[in-house]
């Protein structure tokens, strides 16, 4: 065991595979698309068959990976979501990675696994065929990335961190904003020491992110080139963004579970992904997170930005300032509706929070009692994150602690 402590890259694997094996169970059902699946399903039919443009209001490279799963596994329920389940994997073994980054400790990046895991909200976009779980694995991966960068020599990693922010910025133009955050704190960092990034100086740096991060998102775009009706050219690449950014401005109608910004880090109004039959019996999905998790991981903001004051630490800034960026981002975005799923790298980025705050306060006995609880609230809230058979159409109220979780 203390042998694969030192082997932090073996052990983000065997966290991905373990991931992967949890999500994978009976993630055929139900067997009926889930919430925005009924939108995101038919366009990446029409991605694989190339028919025309459908959804144009988001990139396409998550309606590609989902369309690449319904190619290799068939157009079922285990094919729409077989690809979301790698992007979830993907992202518990990028908080380990994260924590890891940041504090250099493998137990602190192994907590951060466990918490995002436990979190709900990972478990459940791995389970559905949505966009955001593709965005944030990407996203997640790019800070690692240049995180990972900054004492190593070259620009292979400066530049593979561009591209996977660029990936993320293609699955939804969510990610876009980070780019700018990551320009911001390299600029910071190699100007209070220029040893960081050792082979990079500040503007052909900045030019190498954006160049190489908006290039990649272009290339996503090449399959839409070879639709059978209305494909893109290269004239009409460039108005099709402007197109995007006008429908993702249009005023959309009031919606059930329609929510404020400031309301998702308090848990005040967490989505029914399902509450139907389906499948012989009454089944929910509600995507909400992790009370241990999300409010106690609100107490790990406050400690970790109370502890950077002190210690000018930029480890600890990190988790916090990412955590605070994902949710102050949406009080300026011209959206006319918010979803608690906004909230989904927020959430993750929580998790990391809680890891770091704890190793920087040696709290080893304490990160054990916040797993346990974590992992203790998961049992509880299991058949509706599962779609488990429930006993009859009025279960729900076992679960919904408030009135605005129903």
């Amino acid at each position: 065991m203390s042998r694969m402590m030192n082997r932090p890259n073996l052990v983000a694997l065997l966290i991905a595979i373990a991931a992967e094996a949890i999500f994978l169970i009976r993630l055929s059902v139900p067997h009926l698309p889930v919430f925005d699946e009924i939108h995101y399903l038919p366009a990446a039919r029409a991605m694989l068959a190339l028919s025309g443009p459908a959804n144009i209001e988001h990139p396409p490279l998550a309606k590609e990976l989902i369309a690449l799963g319904i190619a290799m596994f068939g157009d079922d329920p285990f094919g729409w979501r077989v690809m979301s389940t790698l992007a979830g994997s993907a992202t518990i073994a990028g908080a380990f990675a994260l924590a890891h980054v940041l504090t250099r400790d493998v137990r602190t990046g192994i907590v951060a696994a466990i918490l995002t895991l436990l979190g709900f909200t990972v478990y459940v976009q791995a389970r559905i065929a949505m966009l955001d779980t593709f965005m944030l694995a990407f996203l997640l991966w790019g800070i690692v990335v240049l995180g990972w960068s900054i004492r190593r020599p070259g620009r292979g990693a400066w530049i593979a961190g561009a591209m996977l922010l660029g990936l993320a910025t293609a699955c939804k133009w969510g990610a876009a904003p980070y780019v700018a955050v990551a320009a911001a704190a390299f600029v910071r960092l190699k100007r209070e020491d220029a040893s960081r990034w050792p082979s990079l100086r500040i503007v052909p740096a900045l030019a190498l992110l954006a160049g190489v991060s908006v290039a990649t998102y272009f290339a996503t775009f090449l399959p839409t080139f070879l639709y059978a009706q209305d494909a893109t050219t290269w004239r009409s690449l460039l108005p099709l963004q402007w197109e995007m950014y006008v429908r993702q401005k249009q005023v959309l109608p009031p919606h059930t579970y329609q929510s404020q910004w400031w309301t998702w880090p308090l848990l005040l109004r967490p989505i029914w992904y399902l509450y139907e039959p389906a499948d012989g019996a009454q089944r929910g999905i509600l995507l909400i997170g992790n009370p241990v998790v999300m409010w106690g991981g609100l107490v790990a903001v406050a400690a970790l930005y109370r502890d950077w004051v002190k210690t000018g630490a930029w480890r600890l800034l990190a988790p916090a300032l990412l955590w605070t960026f994902a949710v102050a981002q949406f009080a300026l975005i011209p959206k006319s509706l918010g979803f608690y799923y906004y909230y989904y790298p927020a959430s993750v980025f929580l998790c990391v929070a809680i890891a770091v705050a704890l190793h920087h306060r040696r709290a080893r006995p304490w990160d054990e009692a916040v797993v346990l609880a974590a992992f203790a609230a998961a049992l509880y809230f299991l058949p509706v994150l599962t779609a488990q058979a429930l006993t009859d159409p009025g279960a729900f109220r076992r679960w919904t602690w408030f009135a605005g979780w129903i």
